[in-house]
């Protein structure tokens, strides 16, 4: 989809689908409706009261002009209270709007800012957002194809000395939407074809274009650096491991260095401590972390950003076989630490044990964050849509937080409770890799601080938000993206930080 900023009077506006906000609870019309109702003498009032349409969030009333505007149709969607409008409305309105069109047929949509309460850069990137996240459909594997799709979305606005800040706003839009979409590319793909040799070509290609650095450790190198923990989850599939390492060196020197871990599980049968087949259905998604490591880095080239960020993949499937990890079996962390396998389905947090503790190590970075589909007592405990965010310092936490709340992620800090690593407690080593049923999120958690070190780290646990069994307010069911657009706003907070 097209992007661009067309100034001049929205009464003027062409296309077949001209988009306009309505707002809850107003008596009167705003002032971009009333301008057009005007021009249709009366014909936009009217078929709002007989649609009953009353401004609820993303509630849609459309008219045909019958030659009386340059667009074809008139399209309104429902804001909501004007005191609630955030960014967040905005992107939800505007994907249901960019459906709707589609539906209609439209090929050319124009839209107005739809507030003056956000900034023009603000409406403008939340606009390009929703557009383009509500629009995505992943029909690549479909011998028949939705031939509809709309083409070009024009922002309109008379005020051309907004024209460089709502153009900002469409770019920043444009690439953290496509950003998210890649990643959800990504998530949908089967597992036959995403495999960690998958991962690590796609890492190449985007080192190649972005000029990044790369580093693919094999097994062998794994071996020499200690990643029994890794490796043990990658000995019971024929697939081989790829431990990725991806680096965006800033021109000039950078201000922080940032490490940013995904964890890479390809697919998920749970190992000898075997899924159900209901439980395993979805499990091409296990690889949402890398998937949004993958495309945060990709986007960086683009943003230019002063900053030294690494991105981390410890890419594997978790397959039973006659070599696959037995319950029982002893492993040996890079950072020294050995832990007892109590259950081959808690995989991830093993793979991540030996990618944070390289991390720390090899890196060094000033701040760490993961992105994992770790537990399902994650999803216990927020549902589907929200992930769950553990932290070893409140202030990186904070400032994550606040980028989730920008993004429209909806994340919730969950406690790591220090008396909780008792129940992570093994008789033969120095850990085990599962605790108790309650309280499994935190467990985890606690359990990956151990290999952070004391570097500051986050821990954003995405196993409900990762994959999404129905259609969601900006996109269709299957992989969100979730995490890329909140990581890609938190790293432009920190490049303006001193």
């Amino acid at each position: 989809m097209k992007l661009s900023f067309v100034a001049r009077p929205l009464v003027e506006a062409d296309g077949d689908v001209l988009v306009v906000g309505g707002y809850a609870e107003e008596k009167r019309l705003s002032p971009p409706v009333a301008a057009l109702d005007r021009a249709l003498k009366g014909l936009l009032s009217e078929v709002l009261r007989t649609e009953k349409f009353v401004g609820k969030p993303e509630q849609i009333a459309y008219v045909h002009t019958a030659g009386r505007l340059p667009a074809r149709r008139v399209l309104v969607v429902g804001l909501g209270r004007r005191k609630e409008l955030d960014a967040e409305r905005v992107r939800r309105a505007v994907a249901a709007a960019v459906r709707r069109s589609r539906d209609l047929g439209a090929k050319v949509v124009s839209t107005a800012l739809l507030v003056d309460d956000l900034s023009p850069k603000v409406s403008a990137q939340a606009l390009a957002e929703g557009a383009l996240l509500g629009a995505y459909t992943f029909d690549r594997y479909k011998r028949e194809k939705n031939e509809k799709a709309v083409e070009e979305l024009r922002v309109v606005d008379p005020q051309r000395r907004q024209e460089a800040a709502i153009k900002n706003g469409l770019r920043l839009g444009e690439l953290f939407a496509g950003a998210a979409c890649f990643a959800r590319d990504l998530v949908n793909e089967p597992a036959n074809r995403v495999t960690p040799t998958h991962l690590a070509k796609v890492a190449a290609e985007i080192a190649k274009d972005g000029r990044l650095r790369l580093k693919v450790y094999e097994r062998a190198d794994c071996q020499k650096l200690g990643m029994g923990a890794y490796l043990g989850v990658a000995q019971g599939s024929q697939e081989p491991p790829k431990f990725i390492h991806l680096t965006y060196t800033p021109r000039g020197r950078g201000r922080r260095k940032i490490a940013i871990v995904g964890k890479g599980i390809t697919f998920d049968s749970g190992g000898l401590d075997l899924k159900t087949a209901d439980g395993m259905r979805t499990m091409k998604d296990d690889m949402s972390g890398a998937a949004a490591v993958l495309a945060i880095m990709r986007s960086l080239p683009a943003l230019a950003l002063p900053l030294e960020v690494h991105g981390i993949i410890a890419a594997t499937e978790n397959m039973p076989s006659g070599t696959a990890q037995r319950p029982g079996d002893i492993v040996r962390a890079m950072n020294g630490t050995t832990i007892e396998i109590g259950n081959t389905d808690a995989e991830g947090r093993l793979t991540l044990a030996d990618a944070l503790a390289y991390a720390a190590k090899e890196v060094e970075p000033q701040e760490l964050i993961d992105l994992a589909t770790l537990t399902a007592a994650v999803v216990v405990a927020l549902g589907n849509l929200c992930s769950g965010v553990m932290w070893s310092d409140k202030p990186l936490a904070d400032r994550v937080l606040a980028a989730a709340e920008a993004a429209g992620e909806r994340m919730w800090p969950l406690p790591l409770i220090d008396e909780y690593k008792e129940l992570l407690k093994s008789d033969v080593a120095d850990l085990n890799n599962v605790g108790p049923r309650g309280g499994g999120a935190l467990t985890a958690g606690i359990f990956l601080r151990e290999f952070a070190g004391s570097t500051p780290w986050v821990h954003l646990d995405i196993a409900g938000t990762a994959f999404s069994e129905k259609d969601l307010p900006l996109g269709p069911k299957g992989g969100t993206g979730v995490g890329v657009r909140t990581i890609l706003t938190y790293l432009m907070e920190e490049a303006r930080r001193r």
